[in-house]
């Protein structure tokens, strides 16, 4: 009788996991800088502080840009009442001309009529003539003043705009970094200040086997994809998120698609720049047929397993590995749930073999009552073999 280890055939919903290394990125890193030139007169957040959108960070020195500012505003004011000059000469000169008119076609009837000379006429016609050319000359200084007034009114709008530089806020939730330029240095027009990186939430970039692509693809509408994500460092909590990005293209060069996955990091577990294991679970199968990864065997005609009969003999059996799941194999055919398999000693074993089975904890299992008395103060066989034990005790 042959010692082996056994276990039983089980039945499992076994989710379908995918191992990669990823690395964690801030969901976004923005490089705050200076839009103008001026001198720092404040700073309102340490080097690492949490700060939120629109927080203001930065004061730069404000009083060039405001004098600036008021004397735009000053020019402004100028143009509006230069602009208000012309259309009152127009008005002015518009009446002129419209009583020239009146007076030149009065003019033009009493000549017809012998009263006045012709020259008076005439006369009287230039100077209508004359008021009119002033009017057409005051409307275009009114659109000249116009356009000045709005290229000044620009002048005052971008003057605005630089003083509001001088103001320098978060554009979005996230840390802080390192603080380049201190209180009472010049800032310059273009220069990094600080950085400051999105945490909340935060993406997890890895890559997995193209051949996964089809299954990955099913899954990109509603049902998003789980991903779990463990840190390497001594704190071993993992995070939990779903696959929200696939690239648009494999890399030939390895034959795997790049995936991203997003997690809410509240507790800000995950930091960007960090190496973190990643699972991706493709999917569970429901209620599979399940055995320990060593009991299966490879020989000529391809996969078997060993099954414990009743009779505590071994059978061969063909089966087919449907999946590898860490230290178990999902059986696809040829195995029930329940039955008991050899998972230790398969190379003592063939057709037939007799054995004396035990659990991985080395508990002979009792597969029945126990048999009589054998021969020599043997023990009789077990189960079955327990009418036959007495004539032959232990079989060696």
């Amino acid at each position: 009788m042959q010692p082996v280890v056994t276990a039983k055939v089980t039945q499992k919903d076994v989710p379908i996991d995918i191992a990669a290394v990823g690395n964690v990125e801030a969901y976004t890193t923005i490089s705050l800088r200076s839009q103008i030139t001026g001198q720092i007169d404040q700073a309102f957040f340490h080097e690492g502080d949490v700060v939120r959108k629109g927080a203001l960070l930065f004061k730069i020195d404000p009083r060039p840009l405001t004098s600036a500012l008021q004397q735009s505003q000053a020019n402004e004011t100028r143009d509006q009442a230069l602009l208000a000059q012309a259309e009152a000469q127009l008005a002015r000169d518009a009446a002129t001309a419209e009583f020239q008119q009146l007076t030149s076609e009065r003019q033009g009837q009493l000549v017809a009529k012998g009263i006045v000379s012709k020259d008076a006429s005439e006369q009287s016609h230039a100077q209508a003539d004359a008021t009119l050319a002033t009017v057409n000359a005051d409307k275009a200084a009114i659109a000249s003043a116009r356009a000045q007034l709005a290229v000044q009114q620009s002048i005052t709008e971008n003057a605005r705009v630089q003083l509001s530089y001088t103001d320098i806020r978060s554009p979005i939730d996230g840390r802080t970094g390192n603080n380049t330029v201190k209180v009472g240095n010049l800032a310059t027009v273009n220069q990094e200040l600080v950085t400051i990186a999105q945490l909340e939430p935060i993406y997890v970039t890895f890559t997995v086997p193209a051949v996964h692509l089809p299954t990955i693809k099913q899954h990109l509408g509603a049902d998003k994809l789980p991903v779990v994500a463990t840190p390497q460092d001594e704190d071993k909590k993992s995070a939990e998120g779903q696959l929200t990005f696939v690239d648009n293209v494999v890399d030939a060069a390895t034959d795997t698609i790049k995936l991203k996955a997003t997690f809410t990091n509240s507790d800000h577990r995950l930091w960007p720049g960090q190496f973190a294991r990643v699972s991706l679970r493709l999917t569970t199968l429901s209620g599979a047929t399940v055995v320990p990864s060593q009991a299966v065997q490879t020989g000529q005609d391809g996969q078997f397993v060993f099954v414990v009969k009743a009779d505590s003999t071994v059978a061969q059996r063909p089966v087919t590995v449907a999946q590898r799941v860490a230290e178990d194999v999902v059986i696809g055919k040829g195995l029930a749930p329940g039955e008991t398999i050899v998972t230790e000693g398969q190379l003592r074993l063939e057709n037939g073999t007799r054995v004396q089975a035990s659990d991985p904890n080395g508990n002979v299992q009792d597969r029945g009552g126990k048999g009589g008395r054998g021969g020599n103060g043997g023990n009789g066989g077990n189960g079955a073999d327990g009418g036959r034990g007495g004539r032959r005790g232990r079989t060696s």
